[in-house]
């Protein structure tokens, strides 16, 4: 069987290149070895222990909180680091939540006197920003 259509001809500097080596495959990891699991590094844990801690906040502390301390709290939250601290100005909060300074100090005062928030370091104007500690719940609760 001839078919109806002419030999295709290939175009100049577009032929077909030759098979490059094959990298021998690699074996099969070994059961045990390789790449450590997410369990193992703890890397699950402190994601998971950020959702626990913000799930706890919102279904049991929020409701006792003005709006304010929420939202402070908030803030503060999603600015600790790994470590487990927060490093912020009053400024920086006041601007984030929309409140005035006093309001952010008021917030930051209830916060700790609740043990809801630990004053870590206290900042000022020549040492630089405060660093909290949070907790989810308040000490009654937890």
């Amino acid at each position: 069987m001839t078919s109806d259509y002419p030999t295709p001809r290939s175009l100049e500097g577009t032929e077909v290149l030759p098979p490059m080596e094959e990298a021998p495959s690699p074996s099969p990891p070994k059961r045990g070895a390789g790449k450590p699991t997410a369990k193992a590094t703890g890397e699950h844990g402190r994601s998971g222990d950020r959702f626990r801690s913000i799930n706890l906040f919102v279904d049991a502390t929020a409701r006792t909180l003005t709006p304010a301390q929420a939202l402070v709290w908030v803030i503060l939250w999603r600015d600790t680091k790994p470590e487990g601290t927060a490093r912020t100005s009053y400024a920086d909060l006041a601007r984030r939540a929309g409140v005035s300074l006093s309001t952010v100090k008021r917030a930051i005062g209830g916060l700790t006197r609740r043990g809801l928030a630990t004053v870590v370091f206290r900042g000022s104007l020549r040492r630089g920003a405060s660093v909290y500690q949070l907790k989810p719940l308040l000490k009654e609760a937890g």
